[in-house]
């Protein structure tokens, strides 16, 4: 029993990050105002670019370019809603569908329909001190990333919750024009928050080809940025909530490629289709339990327009 639940948790860790990075992009990007749905995309951006430049570079510097790639999407989503006051769910699902379409192309193009070649994996740190310990154990075994990842959602919350810029953020969700009228730009905060948000996005789906994998493939990131989405929703659009939301959803994950390895003979009384699908499945159970409660931002996807001051 011991070697199950350890196996569950090391499973569980190794997809953890991934999920808790977009969510955190989400969390910052939408406590600003601005809506963000094109997570999905920006992750595929981030972990096809991370894949590509680690072939030739230390693999490192490919998480460096998924971040940077993940912030040009974010980019593109900033001017179209910040510059252009375009709507911002368009605007996001735009993002998803080109990306999904371009790194479809990019990947056939250039290597072919099965992924990049192999890449060096992030280092995994195996820690003596753990490696001998039952059940901590499970925390052994995993990059740097898995750890930053651990420590990540309380640094943000202090940022949001403990300075004067969290405060300014969280504002011009909130009142944008109360923030105007202090001397504040309204239009540089929202995009300091958008490709924030676009490099933590970026920054998880480059954990997916670099860390949890060896490779892009075709499929990925796999839905994981809506499963984000859900995370930041249900953790209320805070960093805790979305840490506690997005290790719930990951363990979700864990248990499903559990039950596929573990009990083979499942396959033959449960779909693994059903399997595929248990992840979400959970999240739509939250989502629905939740109801009607929520904690969005107030002004979340109200264009700011100066002259209505």
């Amino acid at each position: 029993m011991l070697e199950i639940i350890e196996a569950l948790l090391s499973s569980t860790l190794e997809y953890f990050p991934a999920l808790l990075f977009a969510a955190l992009g989400a969390t910052l990007c939408e406590r600003s105002g601005v809506v963000n749905v094109g997570v999905e995309g920006m992750m595929r951006a981030g972990a096809f670019c991370a894949a590509v430049a680690a072939i030739t570079f230390p693999t490192p510097v490919g998480v460096l370019m998924g971040m940077l790639a993940g912030a040009g999407m974010a980019a593109i989503h900033g001017y179209l809603c910040i510059r252009w006051r375009s709507d911002q769910v368009v605007s996001g699902m735009a993002i998803n569908l080109v990306a999904l379409a371009g790194g479809t192309y990019l990947l056939e193009s250039l290597y072919g329909p099965n992924g990049t070649p192999p890449i060096h994996q992030l280092t995994r740190w195996h820690l003596p001190g753990l490696s001998e310990v039952p059940l901590l154990r499970a925390f052994s075994g995993h990059s740097a990333l898995t750890w930053i990842a651990l420590a990540l959602p309380f640094a943000f919350h202090g940022l949001l919750y403990r300075t004067p810029l969290g405060l300014r953020l969280r504002a011009v969700g909130e009142k944008p024009h109360a923030v105007a009228t202090l001397g504040l730009s309204v239009t540089g905060l929202r995009w300091l928050a958008v490709l924030g948000s676009g490099m933590l996005a970026g920054l998880g789906g480059a954990t997916l080809s670099t860390a949890v994998l060896d490779r892009f493939e075709q499929h990925t990131p796999a839905g994981l940025g809506f499963m984000a989405l859900a995370a930041m929703v249900f953790g209320r659009w805070t960093p805790l909530g979305a840490f506690l939301a997005a290790l719930f959803f990951a363990a979700g994950n864990a248990l499903r490629i559990g039950l596929a390895s573990s009990a083979p003979g499942l396959l033959e009384v449960v779909p693994q289709g059903f399997l595929l699908a248990l992840p979400y499945v959970l999240t739509l159970a939250l989502l629905a339990f939740q109801g009607q409660r929520t904690h969005a931002p107030a002004a979340l996807g109200t264009p700011y327009e100066q002259e209505s001051r």
